[in-house]
């Protein structure tokens, strides 16, 4: 029998594989590839055998109302088969949440998953899954395809452990909205309301849980940590962990304006201009491109399958200085509301994991490092893992898995504020 050593070994290092293909799907594959893993969706959801068409989840209540209630919840086939079906229950579920920016409710959509079989005393602990950037556009989500764009690999690793898992699309992904690209708060809550409408589909789930994400998804756990208290109190927010998250990144506007950005920063940035534009009319778009930027901007903006390889190609035509404001006013005004998303904005409600690598293309170690000063200012435990040659990932996936479980075993965290 291995001991319990070996078997959280063993699950780092499938958690470790995870990261490293997942990468391809997050900011890697958005700044660089040309949507690889979306072509290979569409490809594997068009060529394999049909599974048949969703069908409603017997046990989903739909008589709630609220953030976290359920809209939809319906199997989800293509998964199933591309998991073979093994040791694991599936849905789609689309849910109430809320919006970070001016409170108002909204409905967005995502997957929830549990193990087969009997449940422990107390139910399944669960983990919320926040994933990294994806794209801005509705098509743009996990839960409408079957390789869950890659991160079936992580929710396979956490049902194999045990866990219930949650993998919320965000908002304006899967579901109609705007994307408020790099609004870790609207994230946050919709991670958290992933996690009330998991309760509402399958039973025998625990209020215990751990929010994990992943760039932009790591954004999100770090903000349900600071707003559980408040907006999900029911739920036992044991801890959450933020691998090189966007905690702030209002330091985007000086380099473009200085033409530092890195390759992988101006895909960021075109997707934050976007963004914005969208949900800010008087934002002016053409303030923020110039060049190869104006010319592949809507290129620049797809996530089908359709136009992955032409985005591709796009990512080669825009140079450091393509997104530069035309205007100070124009700089200042991209900075504020950058600056309204930035983390933190209060006290943490439980301890937070933060990994952030010296040598991230995408996000600058020194943002991350003046987020992490003030979040500890504010009061809290926060277990800091910087790599001075760390890029977008970590490294150690073992201590990722060893710090979840003793959150979940109940031993105290690591302060290193």
């Amino acid at each position: 029998m291995p001991s319990a050593t070996d078997t959280v070994t063993a699950m780092a290092k499938r958690i470790l594989v995870a990261i490293v293909c997942v990468a391809l799907v997050g900011g890697v594959a958005y700044a660089v590839m040309p949507f690889a893993p979306l072509v290979g969706a569409w490809v594997y959801d068009h060529v394999a055998p049909s599974a048949g068409p969703p069908e409603p989840v017997a046990s989903a209540q739909l008589n709630g109302s609220g953030p976290g209630s359920l809209v939809q919840a319906s199997t989800l086939p293509g998964v199933m088969r591309k998991w073979d079906g093994r040791n694991m229950k599936a849905a789609r579920v689309v849910y109430r949440s809320t919006s970070g920016d001016d409170q108002k409710p909204t409905v967005v959509s995502g997957s929830v998953f549990i193990p087969d079989g009997d449940a422990p005393e107390g139910g399944w602990p669960v983990v919320s899954l926040g994933h990294a950037t994806l794209g801005i556009d509705t098509p743009c989500a996990p839960s409408l395809y079957s390789s869950l764009l890659g991160f079936l690999r992580y929710v396979r690793v956490f049902v194999d452990m045990g866990y219930a898992v949650a993998l919320a699309d965000f908002q304006g992904l899967g579901a109609e909205g705007i994307h408020p690209y790099t609004d870790s708060r609207t994230a946050g809550f919709n991670m958290m309301d992933a996690v009330r409408a998991r309760y509402k589909t399958f039973p025998d789930i625990s209020n215990r849980w751990v929010a994990v994400g992943d760039s932009q998804g790591a954004g999100a756990a770090w903000s349900a940590d600071e707003q559980a208290k408040g907006y999900a109190p029911e739920l036992n927010l044991l801890g959450a962990l933020a691998a090189s998250p966007g905690a702030d990144l209002t330091g985007m506007v000086d380099k473009a304006a200085d033409g530092t950005l890195t390759p992988e920063q101006r895909g960021v940035m075109q997707a934050i201009v976007e963004s914005l534009a969208r949900l800010h009319p008087d934002l002016n778009r053409d303030d923020f491109r110039t060049a190869g930027a104006k010319h592949y901007w809507n290129i620049l903006s797809d996530c089908t399958p359709a136009g992955a390889y032409k985005r591709g190609q796009a990512v080669d035509g825009v140079g450091p200085r393509d997104f530069a404001p035309r205007t100070p006013q124009a700089a200042n005004q991209l900075r504020d509301l950058l600056r309204r998303w930035a983390l933190p904005q209060k006290p943490l409600s439980a301890p937070l994991y933060v990994y952030y690598g010296g040598k991230d293309p995408y996000i600058d170690a020194a943002w991350t490092k003046a987020a992490i000063e003030r979040a500890c200012a504010l009061g809290g435990t926060i277990t800091i893992r910087y790599e001075t040659d760390g890029g977008h990932n970590p490294s150690d996936a073992l201590a990722v898995v060893r710090w979840m479980k003793d959150r979940f075993d109940g031993k105290p965290a690591q302060n290193d504020c």
